[in-house]
């Protein structure tokens, strides 16, 4: 399998796809106005307890207060449960015995808290005392005396002799608390794993005095942003290339590698066509489609996927595919399909906490295994954290997924005015950067220094106040070459783009 990761920064957006044989398969997006949280740590101030729910909100400075559970709470005898450290900063849950909420804190109290999953919808921001700060090849844990090891990690030889290093280096600098090994620590020698925690550390320390110094609500660390944050998580040595569109942001990645990893740095390259980047891989088309409910396998099947607040419903169809010989084969067939594209768009869109599968009915129970067996195998490539429970005799199967962010749909779109927010349209930020896009290679393709815009009358109120944000992106003279024209026959979504 060929791995790559794809970078394109057009007007202050950021975006990063990972391919896995020409298929995205994970994609992050990150713009000025509304950029990631998870792993942020504040000072923050208790605002209200709940011994009702076991739960408190803390004033971190942001427009709805973080919630925080009392799992979420430092206790002096935490042993993290999950020691994977793969999917970015993690906090270890407390396996110790549950305290009251109201006999830890008490409303005015200030607390050092992170991010651990970003504000969704009308939720706040969830966070954890239990800070964990990720490195290049460990995950620091301040609070927590615990060597683990990434689960991805499966090498028992290795394994151990990974945990013996870090525990060496742990006790020769001196540190307080303890470190997860991250997957991309497999194979390294002590000198990384000396150079990461020393750094963690240091950062650690520096993060306790600006918390004696700042009053609460305080900002005390900010996780970079998605460029270095990918390269940090995602590039290792199962990364075939990393291609970036855009010499500033090449430049900038090319020197964050450089002081991560500099032997994966020949791998890094600079897109040097006419054509964008995305444009010219056909991820613009991918992304498009992961908006979809309905995604075709190649069989002639389908998969229907419904985003709730609750839950996330996947239907499997035979739709078109009729097979050639018995029917539980072609019921077969069409699931072992269905596991490898619905882990994919899982992983794509982002979706996480209660995945519903709803596979075609199979007769028999070595089919029903044979799935099972497949979805779970699927699910290893995932560096989110999941949980499969057995498949029941009418082929459903029940996911447990991490959630650290929107998913992909809710970051994209807004509710339709239309419709009351039971669809989905694209918002017109994200029509602004497709129409700068677009703008940018017709201006690339043809001799011309001015571009005009035909969109629904929405989408034209709203680029008419955003004509010099457009043509400063677009690297024009002035406002005025930039002619908008508002067009009711086009759909919200429809734009027409020409350079004259």
């Amino acid at each position: 399998m060929r791995n790559e990761i794809l970078i394109e920064s057009v007007g202050g957006e950021i975006r990063v796809v990972l391919l896995e044989d020409g298929h995205v398969t994970e994609a992050y997006i990150e713009r000025p106005d509304s950029r990631r949280m998870t792993g942020d740590i504040y000072k923050g101030r208790v605002s209200n307890v709940l011994p009702g729910i076991e739960s408190a909100f803390v004033d971190i400075g942001l427009e709805r207060h973080a919630f925080l559970y009392v799992e979420d709470l430092t206790s002096p005898t935490a042993v993290p449960e999950d020691d994977s450290g793969a999917g970015g900063i993690v906090a270890p849950p407390s396996r110790a015995p549950r305290a009251a909420i109201e006999s830890l804190l008490e409303v005015g109290q200030e607390l050092i808290v992170q991010v651990a999953r970003d504000p969704i919808a009308q939720k706040g921001a969830r966070i954890t005392t239990q800070a964990a700060l990720a490195g290049r090849f460990l995950v620091y844990l301040p609070s927590v005396a615990h060597v683990g090891v990434s689960r991805r990690i499966e090498d028992e030889p290795e394994r151990e002799r990974l945990r013996s290093l870090v525990t060496e280096v742990i006790h020769d600098l001196g540190l307080t608390g303890g470190c997860i090994v991250r997957t991309a620590g497999e194979g390294q020698s002590e000198d990384g794993f000396r150079s990461d925690a020393s750094d963690l550390a240091s950062l650690w320390a520096e993060i306790e005095r600006g918390a004696e110094t700042q009053p609460a609500p305080a900002l005390l660390y900010r996780e970079p942003d998605a460029v270095a944050r990918v390269l940090r998580d995602i590039f290792r040595s199962d990364i075939d290339r990393v291609t970036v569109d855009g010499p500033r942001v090449y430049h900038e990645a090319i020197a964050t590698m450089g002081r991560m990893q500099e032997d994966l740095v020949a791998r890094m390259h600079l897109h040097e066509g006419r054509t964008s980047l995305f444009r010219e891989r056909g991820i613009q088309k991918q992304l498009n489609r992961a908006l979809k409910p309905r995604v075709w396998l190649k069989s002639g099947g389908s998969i229907v996927i419904n985003q709730t607040e609750a839950l996330v419903a996947i239907d499997v169809n035979t739709g078109k595919y009729v097979g050639k010989r018995r029917l539980e084969e072609t019921i077969l067939k069409t699931n072992l399909e269905a596991v490898e594209e619905v882990v994919r768009q899982v992983r794509l869109r982002d979706l996480a906490g209660i995945i519903v599968i709803d596979f075609i009915d199979m007769g028999e129970r070595e089919s029903r295994t044979r799935v099972l067996d497949a979805l779970q195998r699927e699910l290893r490539r995932d560096r989110a954290r999941s949980r499969v429970l057995q498949i029941s005799e009418f082929g459903l199967v029940e996911i447990t997924r991490q959630r650290t962010k929107p998913s992909l749909e809710r970051l994209l779109c807004h509710p339709c005015p239309s419709c009351g927010g039971s669809g989905r349209l694209k918002s017109p930020r994200t029509i602004y950067f497709e129409i700068l896009r677009e703008a940018r290679d017709a201006l690339a393709f043809a001799a011309a220094a001015a571009v005009r815009v035909r969109a629904h009358p929405r989408m034209a109120a709203y680029l008419e106040g955003e004509r010099e944000a457009l043509s400063r992106d677009l690297g024009l003279s002035g406002a005025e070459r930039v002619s908008v024209e508002g067009d009711g026959d086009l759909g919200s979504d429809d734009y027409e783009v020409s350079a004259t």
